[in-house]
């Protein structure tokens, strides 16, 4: 499909067909995604429930340094979708290249702040004795290993960034399935030393991540330099430029805002959760991960709704890219009815997969995670919607809406919500799944309160388009 077909669907005729089109892909990117930590959290189940735990802890605390430098892709997304819409397609290549320098240059810097600060930020965790004694040293080896990584990590989220607002998301889904394929391969082979490989438990799982992150990024450079699948980078592009730099930071920091305290909410979750003993621990972080896999339609219809969101409004019509945001909600809303239907029906089975061994502690683990699946699932519809919202906000440059809404969720709702249920009320691990349903309940009837008096409706391109022109010399 041609950049210039590719727009013209989204920006005119039929919205449904077009928009599905653009969201399946992203679905799939998600489920491979999430296949990378299923696949973690699988190989390393069978290995011990203490591993499953160090997971737990660890991912919010290395989510809150990739949020730092994660807004600034959401900015070369928003950028490049708009700029394609204004048929503009050799500034959104150049706002591409400008993306990519100066994100490459954050996740450096962010490499080498999380491998200083692993113990640092585990030691601000108010852990039980067991849980420091058996988990924290597991999850402090993981992070290490995981933030040497980091560079090839964010060189593939901002290829599948560029490439999203390009309107090309079928490129990534390829690029996505080759690296999960080489993560799933080299699990259980560094985990427990199959053939000729020593066993390095949760630190194979690691390397085997990095590994085949390494290889996506090498693959999307290709794409982007030796192919014509997406945004035309010229080398001159890479070299950074005041205005440009100015435009991605002026929309990354909010976006990146909207992450790192989205992040920080979940590490003050995770603290209060890790109070209460491995078991509830482990329940809590391996319910998180089957909520995102739950998750995945609306999340791949969020970042979807971006691009045409953007697309519309670089072409001139608010009125299209509200339509699109009303139809992106309807479908998502039923889908997660049917995905919240399967949760609350089938919740032992599903968590049982992915906790093998027969210990008590694991029984423990698979009795408190299928409650909190069970619980949760009432709530899957209101974030589907919440998600749509929110890429709504983004892809129209109004990422410092959408970081309000997302603090609404979290620091209004969920955070407030589990302190009073376990600490004052005294409900236990049962207060923590109430309030993450309670959170993204409060947080989607106010987004979607605000998105109906469609203040959002304009490109922010057009100024630019005309004034950071890059010049032909």
């Amino acid at each position: 499909m041609t950049s210039s077909s590719t727009h013209s669907e989204l920006t005119e005729g039929d919205l449904v067909r077009p928009m599905l089109n653009l969201a399946w892909p992203m679905v799939a990117i998600q489920l491979l995604q999430v296949a990378y930590n299923v696949a973690d959290t699988f190989w390393l189940g069978a290995l011990s429930a203490d591993a499953v735990g160090a997971l737990s802890l660890a991912f919010p605390l290395i989510f809150l340094l990739i949020s730092v430098g994660g807004g600034f892709t959401t900015a070369g997304t928003i950028l490049v979708a708009q700029y394609m819409g204004a048929d503009s397609e050799g500034k959104a290549g150049h706002i591409a290249g400008q993306t990519l320098s100066f994100v490459t240059i954050v996740a450096v810097g962010i490499a080498i702040a999380g491998f200083l600060l692993t113990d640092a930020m585990l030691g601000l965790l108010p852990a039980d004795e067991a849980t420091a004694a058996q988990i924290i040293p597991l999850a402090s080896d993981y992070m290490r290993l995981f933030f040497l990584g980091m560079p090839a990590l964010f060189g593939f989220f901002m290829f599948t960034s560029l490439m999203r607002g390009y309107g090309n998301t079928r490129t990534p889904l390829v690029v996505m399935l080759v690296s999960v394929v080489v993560n799933v391969v080299l699990d259980p082979f560094l985990i427990f030393g199959w053939w000729v490989f020593p066993a390095l438990g949760i630190e194979g799982a690691a390397i085997a991540t990095v590994f085949s992150r390494v290889v996506a990024t090498l693959i999307g450079l290709y794409v982007l330099f030796g192919t014509s699948a997406g945004p035309t980078i010229e080398l001159p592009d890479l070299v950074p430029r005041l205005d440009d730099v100015r435009d991605i930071v002026r929309l990354g920091v909010p976006s990146a805002l909207e992450q790192s305290t989205s992040s920080m909410a979940m590490i003050l979750l995770t603290g209060m959760v890790a109070t209460f003993p491995p078991a509830v621990v482990a329940a809590y972080g391996l319910g998180n991960r089957l909520i995102s896999l739950a998750f995945l339609p609306a999340m791949g219809m969020s970042q979807a709704i971006d691009t045409v969101v953007g697309q519309n409004l670089g072409a001139g019509k608010p009125e299209r890219a509200q339509r699109a945001s009303y139809l992106a909600m309807k479908l998502v809303a039923v889908v997660m009815v049917g995905v919240a239907v399967v949760a609350w029906l089938f919740p032992e089975p599903i968590v049982g997969v992915f906790i093998s061994t027969k210990t008590a502690q694991a029984a423990a683990t698979i009795a408190h995670a299928s409650d909190y699946l069970r619980t949760v699932a009432v709530m899957f519809a209101f974030m589907g919607v919440l998600q749509v919202a929110l890429g709504t906000f983004r892809g129209a440059g109004n990422t410092r809406t959408a970081l309000v809404f997302s603090m609404v969720t979290l620091w209004l709702g969920r955070l407030p919500a589990t302190y009073y249920f376990v600490f004052v009320e005294g409900w236990g691990p049962t207060g923590i799944w109430v309030a993450v349903a309670i959170g993204d309940v409060v947080g989607c009837i106010a987004a979607v309160a605000w998105l109906s008096r469609g203040t959002w409706k304009e490109s922010i391109v057009d100024e630019s388009v005309s004034t950071h022109q890059p010049s032909d010399d």
